[in-house]
């Protein structure tokens, strides 16, 4: 099984991984990460990138400095420590948030998706809208909207069941 989830900015790609990641953890063995926006008096600065077991470090952070992705600076090294630290070959479903441009200014990101995606591992993944025609062929994507969120929710649970995962 593999679900890509895409959509706008802000549309809640990080809070349905973080639902299903919620429903799945205490009966399967979950791998992967979310990314979650850094804000500052209710602006967003950056992201930082947060694996399931609590690793967690900055991905980008507006400012100076290479690799950039629009006003941010990517800290590649950052996203190769959390990588690093991942375990997935022995979890039962993978969950990545995101597959978008700044994860792909990492060598160990591109080779860590290659392997996910050669692999039998169950995944649901959000992508960036620019990605959509790169992995279209690699799984099923579904676009999310606010006006849609519960309803591909519960669409991703009725996919998990009948996968065999017991809800």
């Amino acid at each position: 099984m593999r679900v890509f989830i895409t959509g706008e900015p802000g549309v809640g790609k990080t809070t349905l991984i973080k639902r299903i990641y919620e429903l799945l953890k205490d009966k399967y063995k979950v791998g992967g990460f979310i990314t979650e926006e850094i804000r500052e008096k209710g602006r967003r600065v950056g992201f930082k990138i947060k694996d399931f077991s609590g690793n967690e470090e900055i991905l980008a952070y507006v400012g100076e400095g290479h690799p950039r992705v629009g006003k941010y600076r990517v800290y590649v090294k950052n996203l190769d420590k959390v990588l690093e630290s991942l375990s997935w070959e022995d979890k039962d479903i993978i969950l990545i948030d995101e597959i978008g441009a700044m994860e792909f200014k990492s060598k160990k990101f591109k080779e860590f998706l290659d392997k996910v995606l050669s692999s039998n591992k169950d995944l649901i993944a959000t992508l960036h809208r620019h990605y959509v025609n790169k992995f279209k062929d690699f799984g099923r994507v579904i676009r999310l909207e606010k006006n849609n969120r519960e309803e591909i929710f519960k669409h991703i649970v009725k996919v998990l069941e009948n996968e065999g995962y017991v809800l």
